[in-house]
């Protein structure tokens, strides 16, 4: 087949989204496929399907897109939590498609029921070989994601406030999207705190590596690929609780904090950095859950919501 893969993302974004799209086009070209991925679809008669990042972004692409070939709409985050209850471009994406994406299964959840009968789950993943090494001397914890108001990208900061614990360290990587983000970051005056901004993936997974837990601390998520990444490396995640994480980590992980809450996540770190029992219990469910965030898991799920009848 001859697939066109569509994505917001352009070349050379850092971001979710491009290294879905750069992954799942390798999937499938590696399946046989011929796969040309863009940032809007230039109508071509030669084309056998369209795989679509993201309904309200990718709308003027799935609109276009001719009504007797296979149109399959991949749901990120902003879709499934924001965009299909209240865009008309998101909702008539979802109507447009033959076949639904989203990358954890509580997603199935906020859409509605005529169209769930559409939706296959392809839960993401990581083929890094970096293994958990964390840093010697500190507590490092690694918040990994663009300054954008969905992410909350200043709550851990905000936390330090409430740990006490000197050992602690913060890494924050990710590039500024929001200039007030920006200069909260900069303005930062706790010398546990550094934000390096943004960095290329590979650094980015170095700093994962070395650090004894990452935050994800978004108010609204997917199927975040840095989850799929860390459990990948074994690191352990202190989440939001919202959806998005729960899809992915479970309903009985043990280091959910209330989202918004400076408080609960500061309680969250101490812990982790003070109790050996509780944080050798969370290193030993991430390396329960590892075993779901495999490549070749994520390549099988991917094909058959791509090309199988």
């Amino acid at each position: 087949m001859r697939i066109a893969l569509v994505t917001p993302a352009g070349p050379g974004t850092r971001n979710g989204n491009r290294h879905t799209a750069l992954r799942w086009a390798a999937f499938l070209r590696k399946a046989g496929h011929r796969v040309d991925v863009s940032v809007q679809w230039t109508p071509d008669s030669r084309v056998d399907a369209m795989l679509a990042l993201h309904a309200r972004r990718s709308y003027p692409s799935i609109k276009t897109f001719s009504s007797d070939k296979l149109l399959v709409v991949a749901l990120t985050g902003t879709d499934v939590y924001r965009d299909i209850h209240d865009s008309p471009e998101a909702q008539e994406s979802l109507e447009l498609a033959d076949r639904l994406i989203v990358l954890q299964p509580k997603a199935i959840e906020e859409l509605p029921r005529h169209l769930r009968k559409k939706v296959h789950v392809v839960v993401q993943s990581s083929a890094t070989r970096l293994r958990h090494a964390p840093v010697k001397g500190k507590f490092r914890i690694c918040v990994i994601g663009h300054l954008r108001a969905e992410k909350d990208p200043m709550r851990t900061l905000a936390a330090l406030s409430h740990v006490k614990e000197d050992k602690v360290e913060v890494i924050h990587l990710g590039a500024a999207l929001d200039p007030d983000f920006e200069r909260q970051a900069l303005a930062a005056r706790d010398p546990r705190y550094r934000w390096l901004g943004d960095v290329p993936h590979g650094r980015a997974l170095k700093w994962l590596a070395s650090s004894h837990a990452m935050v994800i601390s978004s108010r609204m998520e997917g199927g975040a690929n840095v989850v799929c990444e860390a459990l990948r490396i074994g690191v352990p995640v202190l989440a939001s609780r919202i959806s998005g994480n729960v899809g992915l980590l479970g309903r009985d992980y043990a280091a959910y904090f209330r989202p918004q809450d400076e408080v609960a996540l500061a309680r969250l770190i101490t812990r982790s950095a003070t109790e050996p029992a509780f944080y050798s219990n969370l290193v030993k469910q991430i390396r329960v859950l590892r075993a779901g965030e495999a490549p070749r898991k994520e390549a099988r799920s991917l094909i058959a919501a791509v090309t199988k009848p």
